[in-house]
């Protein structure tokens, strides 16, 4: 059976091949000119290029589904071999300037969302990934593959700056060894070139394996989906709170090897009438006495049978306003791509309702 050259780093593929050199040359065409076929490798012997389209396959996904939001953000559904469907979201952090006469004054910054299993296990009860339940991980080169797809699909350079976060699909720590493979990949600087400092793995809290990470010092930030200021309310909307409460999640936390230039990220996402009061704030204030924060306000995007509602604006403003009153650093995620299925797993859902029903 055929293996998936990007579940590769390039110091396993040099010893795949019969010089190392060849490896950057293949690293090169994958990662920087997004090429698909390993026949257009025009500087790699025609033998090699042979015995590689019969050992690996560089493409593994297609695209089934694409979105375009009025604010520019793209999702993305995707197609894996096995015929299971993942979702992966391009948002435009920054636009482009260009002067009068043509010249570029900012380049167009841009962040990639990705996902890392097909389902989940957390099973959080405001998350529609979570309604599919849990089929399987993402290889490594399933999940490096979303960033080539989606640079492919619009074109840009490798070269230009780009931010990793991985949130999409799945538990990113559920899945480490692949998370951890896929990382190094990304960060090669013969590929993709995206340093550990834009990358961050956003976790749903799984205290052993925050651990775990930071003994192999990546360099990768971290950001906990926190959501809750009590045990009581987690538990309600992370069920796998009970195996790692608030308390361990804290402690790993003050434990990993963090840039101290830099703040801890917790998300909390913001449910009318779950965690959006005035008492919440000041819980979380004191949960987070002694930890350089910055607390990333994201309003809940609703979807068809949800059982919860996006918070008032008036009220985001006021728990926004009070942390920020308190010395902790809290900012309101700006809302993307509501003009489209905002929600993750609504596109896969769609896709998945649709194909059952024909």
């Amino acid at each position: 059976m055929k293996k998936h050259i990007m579940d590769f780093t390039l110091e396993e593929l040099e010893n795949l091949v019969p010089k190392k050199f060849q490896a950057k040359q293949i690293y090169g065409w994958i990662y920087q000119k997004y090429i698909t076929d390993f026949q257009e490798m025009s500087n790699i012997s025609k033998e090699l290029r042979q015995e590689l389209s019969e050992k690996y396959y560089i493409s593994s996904m297609e695209i089934i589904n694409r979105q375009v939001a009025s604010d520019g953000t793209i999702k993305y559904l995707f197609r894996l071999q096995d015929g299971r469907s993942v979702e992966t979201v391009l948002i435009k952090m920054r636009d482009e300037k260009i002067d009068k006469n043509g010249d570029i004054l900012q380049q167009a910054r841009w962040t990639i969302c990705l996902s890392t299993q097909v389902g989940c296990k957390v099973g959080c009860s405001f998350c529609l990934t979570a309604k599919g339940g849990f089929v399987r991980d993402l290889t490594a080169g399933e999940i490096v593959e979303q960033v080539v797809a989606i640079k492919r699909d619009i074109n840009l350079e490798h070269n230009r700056k780009t931010n990793i976060v991985y949130m999409g699909m799945g538990e990113p720590l559920d899945n480490l060894d692949n998370l951890v493979q896929a990382i190094k990949i990304i960060a090669n600087q013969n590929g993709l070139s995206i340093s550990p400092k834009r990358q961050t793995v956003s976790t749903s809290g799984i205290a052993p394996k925050i651990d775990k990470l930071g003994i192999l010092g990546l360099g990768v930030n971290i950001a906990i989906s926190l959501h809750a200021v009590d045990d009581e309310v987690r538990n309600e909307l992370i069920p796998m709170n009970r195996a790692f409460n608030i308390q361990s999640i804290i402690e790993a936390i003050k434990r990993y090897p963090y840039d101290t230039r830099k703040r801890v990220m917790f998300e909390y996402l913001m449910i009318k009438g779950v965690n959006d009061s005035l008492k919440d704030a000041k819980k979380l204030i004191k949960l987070l006495q002694g930890i350089k924060a910055k607390i990333n306000l994201i309003y809940f995007n609703p979807y068809p049978g949800s059982i919860y509602e996006r918070p008032n604006e008036e009220d985001m403003e006021k728990f926004a306003s009070y942390l920020n009153s308190k010395g902790l650093l809290a900012t309101i995620r700006a809302s993307r791509g509501m003009d489209i299925s905002a929600a993750c797993g609504q596109l896969r859902e769609q896709h998945v309702r649709i194909s059952q029903s024909s």
